[in-house]
């Protein structure tokens, strides 16, 4: 027979067990489920369709992602040269007609009975206006001793123009007057367009029967086809003996 206080010993261990067991038990609800104390472990991280915009947050995210992973950030590639831009070019400054009377010495030094004296007439058009008729017109006063007022080459001076096609002098209009002659009577003349150079080829001299003394020579360029000059006159000295 067992001594007194074995079976205690067992019995008392024994209901040890089941309380233990009946505690574990004790740790479920009716349904099976976990207890409202029970911990619930959530999930380490939300799926892509919890974000709103993905397209967004991809966008916003992606420097962090990059950042997280060690990488540099990739940025736009610079244009190797800025675009060229075409500037037009500035318009040219306009220019008008512009004239010169040269001869040896400045200026025509006669006798009477003997050579003419050459000078040449220069016009040089600018960019501005072109001319269907330009006239280069010539005009003296009188001198002391002459009978008065006498248009064209008469008797005391000869005045001729080199024509340039068959290589020959012809007479040229001198008018010998104290008047000035209106715009509007004169006809003729030559082309000139724009930024075209005509020169133009004089001689003159004086007969053996002329007047003596000093008059200047007025050469007068005059559009006819407007009545009016194209350029200011400019002035010749001429002296005969």
């Amino acid at each position: 027979m067992p001594a007194p206080g074995g079976t205690r010993r067992v019995l008392t261990a024994a209901t040890l067990s089941a309380v233990l067991l009946a505690g574990a038990a004790g740790c479920a609800d009716e349904a099976g489920a976990p207890s409202a104390g029970a911990a619930t472990s959530a999930p380490a991280t939300a799926s892509a369709s919890d974000s709103p915009s993905a397209t967004g947050t991809a966008t916003a995210t992606a420097p962090a992602t990059a950042a997280a992973s060690g990488a540099s950030p990739s940025l736009p590639a610079s244009p190797s040269a800025s675009p060229s831009r075409t500037t037009a070019p500035a318009p040219a400054a306009a220019t008008r007609l512009s004239v010169s009377v040269d001869t040896p010495g400045g200026a025509l030094s006669l006798v009477r009975g003997g050579a003419g004296q050459e000078f040449t007439v220069t016009l040089r058009n600018g960019n501005s206006a072109a001319y269907r008729h330009v006239l280069v017109a010539f005009q003296m006063e009188f001198l002391v001793g002459e009978p008065g007022d006498r248009p064209g080459s008469g008797p005391g001076f000869l005045l001729e123009r080199l024509d340039a096609a068959s290589d020959t002098w012809r007479p040229a209009d001198l008018r010998i007057a104290n008047d000035v002659k209106p715009l509007s009577q004169f006809t003729g003349g030559a082309p000139l367009a724009r930024e075209a150079v005509r020169v133009e080829r004089y001689r003159m001299r004086a007969t053996a029967g002329g007047p003596t003394g000093s008059s200047p020579v007025i050469v007068s360029f005059i559009d006819t086809d407007a009545d009016r000059e194209a350029a200011a006159h400019l002035v010749l000295g001429h002296s005969t003996r």
